[in-house]
C-alpha cells in the first residue's frame, strides 16, 4: 500500500476541543481562532481529538465534527494528526476512515481502553486499523489509561506493521524512552507525550512532541524546540525549558483537560468549559497556573 507521508517533526501541540459557553456544543469559530494561534506561534501541526482534547466526552456526530473543522482550518499551513480512540476495533477502524476522508495528514491511535489488550491483540488491532487508511499511525502509548504497558522492545516491533511509523509516549518511562531513542530509532520514530519529560526527549533526539503546553504557550514551545533540536543551543535551551517545565509540571499535578482550560481562560483566549465528569479548577489550582504562566512571560504579572 502506498502511504501518505505525513513527514511529522517539531512539536505537535495537543489541543483542547473547543465547547459553546454551557458546554453543550463544539465551538466551530473556537476551533478555527485556534488554529490561527497554533499557526502564528509556529507549531508544526496540531492533535485533535486526544486526551486533551476530551475525545470520550464527545458524540459521534462531534467527534467527527472536531476533525473536520481542524482539518478545514489549518488548510494545509499545519499538519493534523487526528487522534482516534475507541472501544472496539470496528469503531476505530471507521474513525480513521473518516479523518482520511476530510484530509487528515495522519492518525494518533489509541488502543481499545477498559479491558487491557494483549501484545499480540495490540498488534492484531494496529494492523487492522493500518491495513483500513493510507494514512501514516502514530501509536498512543499511554498506560494509564489503556492498562497496556510496553517494554522498548515491545514498542519497537510495533513498527513493523505497516504504516505505523510513530508513537507518542505518554507513559513517564524516561528509561524505556531513552532505550527506544538511543538503540531502536529504526524501526520506530519515538514523539515524547510526557509533558516534564519534553527537553528530556528532544535532547535525546524525539522527532517531536505531542505537547499539551504547546496549546496554551505555542510559540515558547516552537523556539525550544528550535534552539535544542536544531541549533543545538543547550545552554539556551534550559534557559528556555525552565519555565516551561515549571507549567508542565503544574499541569501534570492536576485534571489536564482542565488545567489546559483554564490557562488559555487565563491568558485571554477561552475555549470554553470542561464536560462533566471532569469539573473546573478550584481557585488554588487556577492561581498556581496563573504563577506558572507569570514565570513564562505570557501573562501579566
Amino acid at each position: 500500500m502506498t502511504r501518505k507521508n505525513a513527514n511529522l517533526t517539531g512539536v505537535l501541540a495537543a489541543i483542547p476541543t473547543p465547547f459553546t459557553v454551557d458546554g453543550s456544543a463544539v465551538d466551530a469559530d473556537g476551533i478555527r481562532a485556534q488554529i490561527e494561534r497554533m499557526v502564528e506561534g509556529g507549531v508544526q501541526g496540531v492533535v485533535p481529538t486526544g486526551t486533551s482534547g476530551e475525545f470520550t466526552s464527545l458524540t459521534s456526530e462531534e467527534y467527527r465534527e472536531v476533525i473536520r473543522l481542524n482539518v478545514e482550518a489549518a488548510a494545509g499551513r499545519i499538519s493534523v494528526v487526528a487522534g482516534i480512540g475507541h472501544t472496539s476495533t470496528a469503531g476505530a477502524v471507521e474513525l480513521a476512515r473518516y479523518a482520511e476522508g476530510v484530509g487528515a495528514d495522519a492518525v494518533m491511535v489509541v488502543p481499545p481502553f477498559y479491558d487491557p489488550l494483549s501484545f499480540d491483540a495490540l498488534k492484531a488491532f494496529l494492523t487492522t486499523v493500518a491495513e483500513s487508511v493510507k494514512l501514516q499511525i502514530m501509536y498512543y502509548n499511554v498506560p494509564g489509561a489503556t492498562g497496556v504497558a510496553l517494554d522498548a522492545a515491545q514498542l519497537a516491533e510495533l513498527g513493523d506493521i505497516d504504516g505505523v511509523d510513530y508513537f507518542k509516549d505518554t507513559s513517564g518511562d524516561a528509561v524505556t524512552l531513552t532505550d527506544v531513542l538511543t538503540s531502536r530509532t529504526d524501526r520506530i520514530t519515538a514523539f515524547n507525550g510526557w509533558d516534564t519529560l519534553t527537553f528530556l526527549g528532544i535532547t535525546l533526539g524525539a522527532k517531536g512532541s505531542v505537547w499539551g503546553v504547546a496549546s496554551v504557550a505555542p510559540a515558547q514551545a516552537a523556539e525550544l524546540f528550535r534552539v535544542v533540536a536544531v541549533e543545538k543551543d543547550l545552554e539556551r535551551g534550559r534557559e528556555l525549558w525552565a519555565p516551561l517545565w515549571r507549567l508542565s509540571d503544574v499541569l501534570e499535578s492536576m485534571n489536564y483537560p482542565a488545567g489546559l482550560k483554564a490557562a488559555l481562560e487565563l491568558l485571554g483566549t477561552p475555549v470554553g468549559p470542561v464536560r462533566e465528569p471532569i469539573l473546573p479548577l478550584a481557585d488554588e489550582d487556577r492561581a498556581r497556573i496563573a504563577d506558572a504562566l507569570r514565570d513564562l512571560g505570557v501573562l501579566a504579572a
